[in-house]
């Protein structure tokens, strides 16, 4: 098993170091209906890459993914009113940090050892400072103004420009048909000095073509 998503039937908390060094998982959603990571739950799953924290989970455990040695990107949802020691202890390559909502309340420890670690918050969210847990925080607020004289179509190319934060992560993705839920990766860049300009040959096999900014 390398994608591990909790079914809707598991509900409350997992048990304490439950997935403790499962090596073969890579990806790990949490859904809503667990309200709780407990102690340990995932320490030690060094080939864990991604971590998805979903709405209605509300409190994240002593070391429950410390020593995750690959584990890269979080999203941890705004339900989340509290993060313990340790949680994320000893995550060497843990690079972003995606919070949805108000910061919760967490332990100077959380994020200790992890020296690459950034957090970002989002646009509408109260409470951020510069610095989150120890580590920086950045606004994440990637956005494409459709009035930008750079915005359309030129020379038989589709063009517009990407601006936010400095140097905040984001997937570039598009979509032909929004009744569909799929969506294709274009682009993973990094928006540096706050500005991306992206363009492609005009689709004219398409009826129509869909463009969105999602976190890495």
């Amino acid at each position: 098993m390398s994608n591990l998503t909790l079914p809707n039937g598991v509900t409350g908390s997992i048990g304490e170091a439950a997935f403790e060094y499962c090596f073969n998982l890579t990806t790990v959603t949490i859904p809503g209906n667990v309200t709780y990571i407990p102690p340990s739950a995932f320490t030690g799953c060094t080939n864990l890459t991604n971590v998805a924290i979903l709405n209605g989970v509300i409190g994240i455990g002593d070391s429950a993914f410390s020593g995750c040695a690959s584990l890269t990107n979080v999203t941890i949802s705004g339900s989340v009113l509290g993060i313990v020691e340790d949680a994320f202890y000893d995550c060497s390559n843990l690079t972003s940090v995606f919070f949805e909502g108000n910061p919760p309340a967490a332990d100077a420890s959380v994020f200790f050892y992890d020296v690459n670690a950034t957090v970002y918050y989002l646009p509408g969210t109260t409470g951020w400072t510069s610095s989150f847990a120890g580590r920086p925080a950045v606004l994440w607020n990637p956005q494409i103004p459709t009035g930008h004289g750079n915005f359309g179509l030129s020379h038989n190319q589709f063009g517009f420009n990407i601006t936010g934060t400095p140097d905040i992560p984001i997937v570039l993705e598009a979509n032909t048909d929004l009744t569909s839920p799929v969506w294709t990766p274009l682009q993973t860049l990094t928006l540096t000095n706050g500005s991306y300009f992206f363009s492609e040959p005009f689709q004219t096999n398409s009826p129509g073509r869909f463009y969105r900014i999602s976190a890495p």
